[in-house]
Order: structure tokens, then sequence, then C-alpha cells
């Protein structure tokens, strides 16, 4: 039988040769892909039952091995919503069965890819280059904690982003230890500070009740330093000019027992006149110590029912955090702002989505806010070369594999989308060995051709 052992080895030959000329062809022509993952080929020699002393190199058969672990390279896209996984994870994604009235039906069975060429279609949904649907888990845009901890298809249309009224204003700055009021003169000792005595409606200083009368405004004006501005909003979103102000109300210059002392005001009503009021009183004296730095600390203060302009903000808390207020001499004798932010914001509706490099949809609204939708979940396998191949280059669990782990997926990078990890240079030259060791194959069933007609012609 060494003959005809002989031809059908070779057969088998020819047969794991085109095997793997497949995988290659197929690597080559996806080495342009997203995130494709090649298929190398592995061969395994088949043994004949012999003798110890007759031993046999016998025939071959070709199997696929994975490479689902190999990253492709990582390259930047210009799509806001295209990422790519640095790490071992996948997306988790689903591909409808059907469809009813152009609304995508899913069945529930999960696949996974590294395809990241996820764009937004009409109806809201990330789909990625083949069709395949994003799933994710839903943020709560008020708190910013994930909503459950399941991953479900996102889907983002028509989102709609509702008002939130201003509660905190966050404020740092820095007040002029001589501010420069219109009616400071260093010749005068005190002229800088806020004289009660040039506002007749009534001491605008007093603790809890210190307000600015519309007809003593321009006094006010005079004796006083801005101190910033910010856009609040009511609860409907409606903006609200909130003006500050800061008058400064005794100096440590003076003598002892005199500590430098401020106190902060805020605009009521920009078109009070007569006894309207026109700028309250935060009601706390801020006194420095000569350090410059508030002496006893100062963290916040809460302001009550805040109306300005006939808008109601209801009640405001103003953080000025460790630190937040001094009073170093400045040149300009102004205060000088280092941060005034607030909280609140007007309703909006969603224009666009991006993806983060920590792995969040983020959504940008046509109030200037940009809010967390949907954290991306990534699942990881303990076998992921035994992942069973889909088209699209998508994957679905096997036994081998084992279920999804999700956690430890590694990172998402935004607007970047990950290559083929196929080498072109290595698939010729694989190309190359295979066209030779099929050739040779060839010429063994030739061999053993002329062998077996050798064979006949000796009957003859």
């Amino acid at each position: 039988m060494g003959i005809f052992g002989a031809l059908t080895t070779s057969v088998g030959g020819l047969r794991a040769q085109s095997y793997a000329l497949e995988n290659i062809s197929g690597n080559i022509a996806n080495s342009q892909t997203t995130a494709f993952k090649r298929i190398d080929t592995s061969f395994l020699d088949l043994i004949p039952d012999s003798g110890q002393t007759q031993q046999k190199a016998g025939s071959v058969t070709a199997n696929s091995r994975s490479t689902n672990t190999v990253p492709g390279d990582v390259q930047p896209a210009s799509v806001a919503t295209y990422m790519a996984i640095n790490g071992a994870g996948f997306f988790v994604v689903q591909k409808p069965g059907s469809f009813t009235d152009n609304a995508p039906i899913f069945d529930g069975v999960e696949n996974y890819t590294r395809r990241g060429d996820f764009t937004l279609n009409k109806d809201g949904y990330l789909v990625n280059g083949a069709g395949y649907y994003l799933e994710g888990i839903p943020i709560d845009p008020t708190t910013g904690n994930l909503v459950g901890n399941a991953p479900q298809i996102l889907s983002f249309k028509n989102d709609f982003l509702p008002a939130q009224p201003t509660t905190k204003v966050e404020y740092r700055a820095n007040l002029a230890n001589y501010p420069l009021t219109t009616k400071h003169d260093v010749s005068v000792p005190g002229s800088e500070l806020l004289n009660p005595a040039d506002f007749p409606g009534g001491d605008p200083t007093v603790a809890g009740t210190g307000k600015v009368l519309g007809s003593d405004v321009q006094n006010f004006i005079d004796e006083s330093i801005a101190g910033g501005a910010v856009t609040a909003y009511d609860v409907s979103g409606a903006p609200v000019n909130l003006q500050l102000r800061w008058a400064k109300t005794d100096s440590a210059s003076l003598g002892s027992p005199h500590t430098d002392t401020w106190n902060l005001f805020y605009q009521v009503d920009p078109n009070a006149t007569g006894t309207d009021t026109a700028w309250q009183n935060v009601g706390t004296d801020f006194k420095f110590g000569t350090n410059n730095q508030l002496n006893p600390p100062i963290a916040s203060v809460n302001l009550t029912g805040v109306t300005i302009n006939n808008i109601s903000l209801g009640n405001l808390t103003i953080n000025f955090s460790s630190g937040g207020l001094t009073q170093y001499a400045d040149a300009n004798g102004n205060v000088q702002v280092n941060q005034i932010q607030q909280d609140g914001f007007p309703a909006g509706s969603l224009q666009s989505v991006s993806i983060s490099n920590n792995g969040r949809v983020v959504g940008s609204y046509s109030n200037g806010r940009n809010i967390d939708l949907a954290q991306i979940t990534l699942a990881t396998f303990n076998g992921p070369d035994f992942l069973k191949r889909k088209d699209g280059g998508a994957f679905e669990a096997t036994d081998e594999s084992g279920q999804a782990l999700f956690g430890n997926g590694g990172t998402i990078v935004g607007s970047s989308l990950e290559g083929s990890n196929t080498d072109i240079a290595d698939e010729f030259t694989k190309l190359i060995v295979t066209q030779q060791a099929y050739s040779a194959n060839t010429k063994v069933i030739t061999t053993s051709n002329s062998m077996v007609q050798d064979l006949l012609n000796v009957l003859r």
C-alpha cells in the first residue's frame, strides 16, 4: 500500500494547503476591514496505525486558528462616534431580527465585536458599518448615576433635557486690600469704605436686613466695587442676571479694634427707584486677618427667597471653598474674580453625540450643555479565541469561550478605529510557502503515478 498510501497522503496535503490558501486569501481580502481578526492555519499530522518499526509520517489535515486576542493598529478618525478598544474587550451589540414599520425588532441575542465604526442613525441608535446596534448602560442626566447594571440597546432619538434651576454658585475671588472706589481718596483715611451715613434710606450693612434702596443706588455704586456676574436660571429655565458687588465696611488701617471687613451684595432690581430694594446684603461680615485670609473661615453663605427683577430663584448657596476668598493688594483696586459658575441651565434638545475617552456617550444639547448619556459596556471572555465568528466582524459566545464577563475589558479611545490585524507582508510570505507546498504535493502524485505505471509495465 506504499504507493497508494503516498497518493492518499498527497491528496490530503493538497486539501490542507488549499485550506490554508483559502484562509490566506480571506486575510488579504480583509486587510482593510475595520477590526478584522485574521485566521491562521494550523496543520495536524495524521499517523496511520502501524508497528513500532514501521511507523510512517502519515497524512495531514488543516484547522483554523483564531487571532481574536491580537489587536490591530488604532488610528485616529474624524467621526466623533467612532471608537476603538485598548485592551481585550468587545463591544456588546445586537442585530435586529426583523423590522416593523422601519423600527428594528431585536431577539435579545447578544453578539460581540471589536468593530467600532458606530454612527447615529435616523432613529437614534448607534449602528456600526456591519449593521450591529450598540449596547450600554444609560446614565441619569440629572444625577449622573448609571441606570441599572445590565447593558441594553442604546437610543437617543428626540432626547430632551429639562431645565435645571440654579441652586449653587461656585465663587472664588481676590478683594483688593484697598478698593479704588469712585469716592476713595488716599489722603483721607477710610474714604475707601462704605459709609452708612451716606444712605438716608437705611444702613445697608445691617446684618440680615441690610439693603440698598433705589434712592441710594448711586451712592452705593460709588462706594463699592463690582464682584462679577453670572447668568442663573429659574425653575422654568428663564435666565436671570445675578450681579454681585463688594463693599469694604471696616479697615485695619484705622487701628485697633478695627478689622478688614467686607459685605457682599446681590442686585435685586436694576430699575429700582425710591423705596424699592435695589441691592440686598447677604447678611455676613467677611473679616480678613493679617495673612489676607478669611478669619474666621467662611465656606459658604445661604440666600433664602432670592428674587431678581421679579423672577424667583428660590434658595441659593454661594460656595467659596477653602481659601476661595482672599484680600491681597491689587494695583487696579478691583475684585479679581477667579471663578464664578452656577449649576443651572435652560431646557435643550439633543444636537449630537460623541464618545469620550472614558467610554461614555456624551450628548451635546442646544442649550450648550454636554451631558453623559450612557456608559459603553465592554465584555471579555475566558476563551476569546473560541468565539464563533459571524458576518460583519461579530462573534457569539460558545461553551468553549465561556459566557461574557463585564469589567476590566480595557479602555475606549474616542474618535479612533482599530484596523485589521492582517499583515500583508506576512500573508504574502505564507502565500509563497503554501504555493510551494501545494506544488510539492502534486509532484508526489505525479511520481507515484509514474511508479504505478512502471509496476503495470512489469506485469505486462
